[in-house]
């Protein structure tokens, strides 16, 4: 009996620690982490580096001069040498560490058994990246991150440069605009599509930036950020007479910069410029970023004069594609489905869209629209996110790489606010005053009134 009650004063602790570890981990993943997973893998890796790489086969054979000290010091067998393993930085979302390759390695090698790495030591995923040549950074993610997203708090934040999601490795996602001037985001409805715009709206509204937009859903996304905007279309007809202004736009930027041109002898090779980037900073227009949302219904006709207008609202958004990042013109194209079936024009612009981000979508055509031309092995991972996990989506560039993004929550309401607050940025730009959407005036709250002390009476 007395065996019996030491045994349940005993275990009662035990397991409601191990219960509690239980619910940390499925409900506070990143707390679970630090204090168990964290301490776990770390004695995992050290106990069981050499075994694992060797299982891998990342190991080679040790150097002769190794070989001769070893036998003639010792007795024991000449075992593979593993790569050097570095210092572990452990973080709030994993592990990092780099290995030195051994000679014949490469890294090509490690990522190939990332895999089994990840189950050797217990971690949710691991990614290999090249440091330099002969040296790679593992990171290893402790969970999955992309369930519930926390954005780093030290991201590359800049001008022109808006961390809008978070990749699965735990590092964010930031939307580049001078390094991927255009970009296509593709997403079936409630597939996260909307917030990712709304991400890059807010991050772009306290920056020296215009923004124009053409919403075909009569206003319904753009307008709430109406007090940022410099232009904004809701219909097609609009956006017909809008896009001639930003290509006037883009043409009186290109006469600037050839006025500039306009090279005297002895003039320094740094004032010799052909966009707008090399121009001084008090001659240097402010960069433009065009929000097409749902471009689908500019390719939509039904008349022959539909028709017309159609191609030539085409034409021009593939010259501002061609020819607007040196005019500090950029593009985001957003739509359910975007392919040849829209109509004449629409493969070309597609082509000269660098950047892709693709949600859910209903199908697979829609995600080889996407990124089969880019990134192949990537339109499976794209037909595989749940439409339990808005915001997850694909995204790749015409270099090949691609990765899982998520994009962390933002209330419409939060994003329009951002907007109305730096509302007093809006660029001054003529050709687009006549485009500039009507912003009511906030009413002015009167004041509480001062509830005055009653006096004191017997």
């Amino acid at each position: 009996m007395t065996d019996l009650t030491t045994l349940l004063e005993v275990g009662g602790p035990v397991a409601a620690l191990g219960g509690g570890a239980a619910y940390a981990r499925a409900q506070h993943p990143g707390i679970y982490w630090s204090t168990v997973g964290l301490p776990i893998s770390t004695a995992r890796l050290l106990s069981s580096y050499g075994s694992v790489m060797e299982a891998c086969g990342l190991t080679v054979a040790p150097s002769r001069l190794r070989m001769l000290a070893i036998q003639a010091t010792t007795r024991r067998e000449v075992r593979p040498v593993p790569p050097r393993r570095g210092i572990i930085r452990p973080t709030s979302t994993g592990l990092r560490l780099r290995l030195r390759l051994a000679p014949g390695q490469e890294p090509a090698d490690v990522a190939a058994s990332a895999e089994r790495l990840r189950h050797a030591w217990g971690v949710h995923a691991v990614y290999v990246t090249t440091v330099k040549p002969g040296v790679v950074e593992l990171r290893l993610v402790g969970f999955d991150v992309l369930r519930r997203v926390r954005m780093p708090r030290k991201t590359e934040a800049g001008f022109l440069k808006v961390p809008v999601a978070l990749r699965e490795d735990a590092t964010p996602f930031v939307r580049d605009y001078r390094t991927v001037p255009h970009q296509l985001t593709l997403g079936a409805t409630l597939s996260g599509k909307s917030m990712y715009l709304r991400h890059l709206v807010a991050g772009l509204a306290p920056q020296s930036v215009a923004m124009v937009g053409i919403d075909c859903k009569r206003g319904v996304e753009l307008a709430p950020f109406a007090p940022r905007l410099s232009a904004l279309a809701t219909d097609p007809e609009q956006a017909a007479e809008l896009l001639p202004m930003l290509i006037k736009e883009m043409e009186d930027r290109y006469d600037l910069i050839k006025t500039r041109q306009g090279i005297a002898p002895g003039t320094p090779d740094e004032e010799i410029t052909s966009d707008i980037w090399g121009l001084p900073e008090h001659q240097r227009p402010v960069p433009v970023v065009l929000f097409v949302d749902e471009v689908a219904e500019l390719f939509l006709v039904a008349t022959r004069k539909d028709e017309e207008r159609r191609d030539e609202m085409v034409t021009q958004l593939i010259r501002l594609a061609q020819l607007g990042r040196a005019a500090g013109i950029y593009l985001e194209v957003c739509g359910q489905r975007f392919g040849a079936e829209l109509g004449k024009g629409a493969t070309m612009l597609r082509a000269q869209l660098t950047g892709r981000v693709c949600h859910r979508v209903n199908d697979e055509a829609s995600a080889k629209m996407a990124l089969g031309d880019i990134a192949p092995e990537a339109v499976s991972a794209a037909c595989a996110i749940a439409p339990k996990r808005p915001g997850l989506a694909v995204a790749g560039d015409t270099s090949g790489g691609w990765s899982r993004i998520r994009t962390p929550y933002l209330s419409l309401g939060d994003a329009a606010e951002i907007c109305h607050q730096s509302a007093g940025l809006v660029p001054d730009l003529p050709a687009l005053k006549p485009f500039q959407p009507y912003v009511a005036v906030r009413p002015v709250e009167s004041p509480a009134p001062v509830v005055q002390p009653h006096p004191l009476t017997d």
